[in-house]
């Protein structure tokens, strides 16, 4: 919700105030929200205390700065090689070194056993890059809008806000499409609806009429909000009790990871698009490197989607009431 609810919201800001306040709003907010935590979350306590993994915990924090560095500066203008080649290369290698620790180690930071459950394999996996897919949406949108059509940032941030009406609508409708079609169905055909409505927005000019405009944003959100809800609720239809926390962990570091990638992913897109635009001739188009992202994004999208075909029929049907 705060990303679709942010443009409109940081537009009126930037056009009536001043961007500074875009900043500074968000402390009340922040200490109202550490005042509510303290007041409703629970002081849950582990009877058993382990020791903290340092070893796993260093190698994962250096192997996620490392990647997510190395796809910022693919996303510049002129990409240093050989810093993105090392960047690369000690990201994977401490990745690979912390999957391994987490797999032999007494007390790991995290434990990869629900990653032998199919369903939440297949939501760690295409989930994430669909996440990170759709992530990039709320960056881009505003971008081709500003950038692209020249609009203001109030009035492009009030476009963007038809996303989050689409996400809002839905919900109530969420669940009996999941009892009625089950999980994979749901996860295939709405998955190729995200892959679509990314698309449309590559066809998107300054000259497409507004109602258009937030009517493909609207079903970009409904498709996007189905989504989100399906893959959320499958991770964990099938998780053995015993692993539900690790896997709770695992999975919320995912989503946050494949969120700030999408952004990434969103700046790569827009460079895709500015040599693809000057290859092909077509830079005097509005808009177009922004444009052209969204095809590439609509990419990432199919290929997480693919990952759902591995799910059996019945996949998640204690969850869904879906017979197979």
């Amino acid at each position: 919700m705060a990303p679709i609810i942010g443009p409109p919201l940081g537009g009126f800001i930037t056009s009536y105030a001043s961007w500074h306040w875009i900043f500074f709003i968000n402390v009340p907010l922040g200490l109202a929200a550490m005042a509510l935590s303290l007041r409703i979350i629970p002081d849950i306590r582990e009877e058993e205390r382990r020791p903290f993994d340092l070893p796993g915990f260093l190698a994962t924090s250096v192997a996620m700065v490392s990647l997510v560095s190395a796809m910022e500066i693919l996303g510049d203008n002129r990409p240093e090689g050989w810093k993105t080649l090392a960047l690369l290369g000690l990201g994977i290698g401490c990745m690979l070194f912390s999957l391994r620790h987490f797999r032999r180690a007494a007390w790991p930071m995290v434990r990869l056993d629900a990653l032998q459950v199919p369903t939440f394999r297949v939501t760690m996996y295409g989930g994430s890059l669909f996440r990170a897919s759709i992530s990039a949406v709320p960056f881009l949108l505003p971008l081709l809008f500003q950038v692209g059509f020249g609009m203001d940032p109030f009035h492009s941030g009030l476009l963007v806000l038809a996303v989050f009406v689409g996400n809002f609508t839905i919900k109530p409708a969420t669940t009996p499409l999941i009892r009625w079609l089950g999980f994979r169905r749901l996860l295939l055909i709405n998955g190729a609806l995200n892959v679509l409505s990314l698309l449309a927005c590559a066809f998107l000019t300054p000259q497409t009429p507004v109602w258009l405009i937030l009517l493909i944003l609207f079903l970009g959100g409904v498709f996007r909000s189905i989504q989100f809800t399906g893959i959320s609720t499958l991770a964990f239809a099938d998780v053995p009790s015993p692993q539900m926390s690790y896997a709770n962990t695992l999975f919320s570091t995912a989503s946050q990871l494949a969120v700030g990638l999408g952004i990434t992913l969103g700046a790569i897109g827009i460079r895709i698009g500015e040599k693809l635009s000057e290859w092909l001739s077509l830079s005097t188009l509005p808009g177009i490197s922004f444009r052209l992202s969204f095809v590439f994004i609509a990419l990432i999208c199919l290929v997480g989607m693919v990952d759902s075909l591995k799910l059996k029929a019945d996949a998640g049907s204690s969850v869904s009431n879906k017979e197979a």
